[in-house]
């Protein structure tokens, strides 16, 4: 397909739905016009909000080009419900759950080792959108994991699954679901050799079912014969633009502050200062959600775990959209904890180890010492006054959490494009990564 000059993103949030235009020149985006409209689920089609927000960037802009290309983004039908079965927590379990975050995934089980009768119960009750079955390094252990996969396809469930273990034994498990008349789908091994994380193979598998998923959302396959590179997931949208920017400009922490979550994404192999105290791999491209970190829907559980009275009594003062000044302070307050608390969340932790030979320090977790930027983005943290000191907060160094230097350099996503940057990212990463140099470099203002 021959490159276009003009391009149309279209982002539909569970809230919000936001539509930018950017055209390309000299090898990168120029970003020229955004639009805004609520999402549309309650009217039983998201394409209605697809439309107010067109048209709102129109008449700001005015016409888009016919031949404009389309990319979407969404995370308005909620993410794939996902249950996660391995051998060990440590190994596969925890390595498909990093796969799985940012793949358009939300994990709401998962089971090391045998699969036993409670786990099954709870499995069916789940109702997953898709399974995951994972386990043992390449030509390992075979007989948990094929009793595993027995018991799975004896449930007969709808969801499709997806076996990411051992490859000695993948003929053997193709044929049991085969026989169960149950949907399989194959990724490379998680974990094929110890201390050897391979995430991508399997995130594509499930960016995959994730496209199939949100098609069933009310309007959303009208918006997917807009494009010809699918739906990706927000997530996975904001998480491809940090491993881009991170490609083109150095290792990068990027804070999305939300109503009801704060998600945390860094794209960083660490320092070799603390790469031996580490005693699990972490992937170099993470994300995590904070499910209780929210500046508005869960801005009570903010201030519970600070246990701070004064603030407690401030929550009348709670606006989604604050206009008052104290409403301002309080906005403001939420999005200092929840940065501080998702970043302590998503860092490693250096910890005291008692062994014979002595005490040693060791790592568990994600090294973020050797991050050069620390970027905001969504509504909260890039609308709230202050939010470079906000960041700037973090900048700790290396302490108990392996935090950002403070020499890391800041960056503000004010109009909240770079989702949009990530989504273009899915045909042009050259020209993405171009836009980035050039946005740090002051020759244009993208985003």
């Amino acid at each position: 397909m021959p490159k276009r000059s003009h391009f149309l993103t279209l982002e539909v949030g569970s809230t919000i739905t936001k539509a930018n235009s950017f055209a390309l020149s000299a090898g990168c985006f120029v970003h020229q016009a955004q639009g805004f409209a609520p999402t549309s689920i309650a009217a039983g089609d998201v394409g209605l909000g697809v439309e107010q927000a067109i048209a709102d960037l129109e008449a700001r802009h005015g016409p888009l080009p016919a031949d404009r290309e389309t990319f979407v983004n969404s995370s308005a039908a909620g993410g794939l419900r996902m249950t996660v079965h391995g051998l060990t927590y440590n190994m596969t379990a925890r390595a498909a759950r990093e796969a799985a975050l940012g793949a358009g995934a939300i994990i709401k089980q998962v089971t090391a080792g045998a699969l036993g009768p409670y786990d099954l119960d709870d499995l069916r009750e789940i109702h997953p959108n898709i399974i995951l079955l994972a386990g043992g390094v390449d030509y390992g252990e075979k007989t948990t994991v094929l009793q595993n996969a027995e018991q799975l396809a004896a449930l007969h469930l709808p969801a499709p699954v997806v076996y990411a273990g051992n490859i000695a034994i993948r003929k053997h498990i193709q044929r049991l679901f085969a026989e169960a008349g149950v949907e399989l789908l194959l990724a490379d091994n998680v974990f094929p050799d110890v201390d050897v994380l391979n995430v991508e193979p399997l995130r594509k598998v499930i960016h995959e079912v994730f496209n199939r998923h949100i098609i069933h959302a009310p309007g959303m396959a009208r918006l997917g014969e807009l494009t010809h590179w699918g739906i990706l997931p927000t997530p996975g949208a904001v998480l491809r633009g940090a491993e881009l920017f991170a490609e083109a400009l150095g290792d990068c922490l990027v804070f999305d502050v939300g109503g009801a979550t704060t998600d945390v994404h860094s794209v960083t192999e660490g320092s070799p200062e603390w790469a031996a105290r580490t005693v699990e791999p972490e992937p170099r491209a993470k994300r995590t959600v904070e499910g209780d970190l929210g500046v508005y829907i869960n801005a009570h559980n903010v201030v519970e775990m600070q246990n701070d009275p004064t603030w407690a009594e401030r929550l009348g003062d709670l606006e989604a959209i604050p206009t008052t000044e104290r409403a301002k302070e309080l906005t403001r307050w939420l999005c200092t904890q929840a940065v501080e608390l998702g970043a302590r969340r998503h860092a490693g932790v250096v910890s005291d180890l008692y062994t014979p030979t002595g005490k040693r320090q060791i790592v568990k977790g994600k090294d973020l010492t050797a991050i050069k930027w620390v970027i905001g983005t969504g509504g909260a943290l890039t609308r709230v006054e202050g939010g470079e000191d906000i960041l700037r907060r973090i900048r700790t160094g290396p302490g108990k959490y392996l935090l950002p230097r403070p020499d890391a350099q800041l960056l503000m996503d004010r109009d909240y494009r770079f989702s949009a940057l990530g989504t273009l990212a899915q045909a042009y990463p050259e020209e993405v990564k171009e836009t980035f140099r050039r946005w740090v470099a002051g020759e244009i203002h993208p985003i």
